[in-house]
């Protein structure tokens, strides 16, 4: 299971959010904030395309110059910040293959849209974590004795035999607690989509 998301994931997601709102308006510093906490991302992205560092900083530059023209272009509703912007770049760094602007040592042009990549995408991502920072919201809703149960089941990988023997209860019992405590978390996750 996905790494315990942290409040500060959602805060980094919702800025995102509101620097692309505000830069569409053309408040220039969203610029500075979206391109501080993006960078690292999309200079990937251009690298692996371009395989050149060079060449992946003049694609990532073309990006930021292309956002600030066309921010107004982003649509929340349909894509998250990051996922845009990644798409963003990975289409400004194929342009530049097809422009013939990229030296000597990158991918050629017809191997750069089906170019591997092992990372997951960033839309990926990010509904990964969503859904973490939802399952462990939910968890948060249940009573602490079930949540210590679930997460010493799913998260510590503890049979169930176990955690009715250091819960002094019968196995059935603690079959039964988790069996409602999942409906519940079921429950929950469905009411949140």
């Amino acid at each position: 299971m996905a790494a315990h998301p942290t409040p500060a994931t959602a805060e980094a997601r919702e800025a995102l959010r509101a620097a692309m709102a505000r830069l569409a308006d053309g408040d220039k510093s969203a610029l500075e904030e979206i391109y501080a906490s993006t960078r690292v991302k999309l200079f990937g992205i251009c690298l692996r395309i371009l395989g050149d560092r060079k060449e992946a900083e003049d694609a990532l530059q073309d990006v930021y110059v292309n956002l600030w023209q066309r921010a107004d272009r982003y649509d929340p509703e349909r894509a998250s910040p990051i996922s845009w912007l990644a798409t963003f770049a990975r289409n400004r760094a194929i342009d530049r293959l097809r422009t013939g602007k990229v030296r000597g040592g990158a991918v050629p042009v017809e191997e750069a849209a089906p170019l591997p990549d092992e990372a997951p995408l960033a839309d990926a991502l990010l509904i990964d974590a969503e859904r973490s920072a939802q399952i462990h919201i939910c968890l948060g809703k249940l009573d602490d004795n079930v949540q210590q149960h679930i997460r010493g089941a799913f998260f510590d990988g503890k049979t169930y035999g176990q955690l009715a023997e250091a819960a002094d209860v019968p196995l059935g019992t603690m079959k039964s607690w988790i069996r409602r405590a999942l409906m519940k978390l079921r429950a929950c996750l469905e009411a949140s989509e």
